[in-house]
């Protein structure tokens, strides 16, 4: 199989290419910067692009046999010091939706030049989708919030949808905190407790949706070798846990307390707008990967943890 990966050189990304190309697999990564990107794989090609136009890499689309779109710039931020200091000011905001609308619309332009168009499209997205709730359990049904992140996510998924219309079979992925080693959110999350300064952010009591990389990778390997998957899938972990639990966890597995709460106007007077990230939450639910017949490899969060930080 030929598989484009437009956002490729991320960790997520990084995983798949790997995984795909040491199968012999044609894998080809989009990235903006090619040069500082290190492949997977030796196999894997890497092209540059701009994130708004099909110009240069197009050709790539025709007789591809599936896109796996990861494009956007990261919302938390990259580094401990952005995710700690960068808040979400207009432009950021800014960059945020366009990086993902632009990248979408590069998609759906490369395919439309395309003879012989993909298979697949699977359009990564977020659990943020739906907004926040303390009390709902939200599944693929479900309505989507009114806040920024849920209207980044609509944005995000309209922004490839013009490709069903060419016959382009399209699954949508509402992807939950993803736990990994390589960082990210576990370590800034391990981190207070590696220092023995762990507890709860803010009430400790909103849900924390997450999904192991392993399964983040085996379900979109899942979907794509089924013939007939298309629509939403929640990619998120089957045990609904909140952030005091999976903080008790984390001390837990490190063998460090959990003691030191981090108040909710601390968060916000650093964090601004941002501090909705750690401090409201939603309980989603993977429905349809469940009935389908999707086997989460760590559907509990203490099996995850003890791969993960053992």
């Amino acid at each position: 199989m030929r598989i484009l990966i437009p956002g490729g050189t991320g960790f997520l990304g990084s995983l798949l290419s790997r995984q795909w190309a040491a199968e012999g697999h044609d894998v080809v990564v989009l990235s903006r910067h090619p040069g500082r990107a290190h492949p997977a794989h030796p196999a894997v090609r890497t092209l540059e692009w701009d994130g708004r136009t099909a110009t240069g890499w197009a050709a790539e689309v025709d007789g591809a046999d599936a896109i796996v779109n990861l494009a956007g710039e990261s919302i938390g931020g990259v580094g401990t010091l952005q995710i700690l200091l960068q808040r979400w000011t207009p432009e950021k905001k800014r960059r945020i939706l366009e990086s993902r609308v632009n990248a979408g619309r590069a998609i759906v332009e490369a395919v439309r030049g395309a003879v012989r168009k993909p298979i697949l499209l699977i359009q990564n997205g977020a659990i943020g989708y739906y907004g926040t709730s303390s009390t709902l359990e939200l599944d693929e049904d479900s309505p989507p919030g009114n806040d920024f992140l849920a209207g980044v996510v609509q944005a995000w998924e309209a922004s490839t949808a013009a490709v069903e219309t060419m016959g382009v079979r399209r699954a949508l992925l509402r992807t939950a905190v993803v736990l990994s080693p390589r960082g990210g959110t576990l370590a800034m999350m391990m981190l207070p407790f590696r220092l023995w300064v762990g507890g709860p952010l803010g009430s400790g009591r909103q849900w924390m949706p997450w999904v192991h990389q392993q399964d983040v990778v085996a379900a979109i390997r899942f979907i794509l070798g089924k013939s007939e998957a298309s629509g939403v899938y929640n990619l998120v972990a089957p045990e609904a846990v909140t952030n005091g639990e999976i903080g008790r966890a984390i001390g837990r597995h490190l063998r460090r307390p959990y003691w030191l709460p981090v108040p909710s106007f601390a968060l916000r007077a650093l964090l601004g707008e941002k501090a909705t990230i750690v401090l409201d939450g939603q309980r989603a639910v993977p429905r349809r990967l469940l009935r389908e017949g999707f086997r989460f490899a760590f559907a509990g969060l203490d099996a995850a943890l003890a791969d993960l930080v053992g």
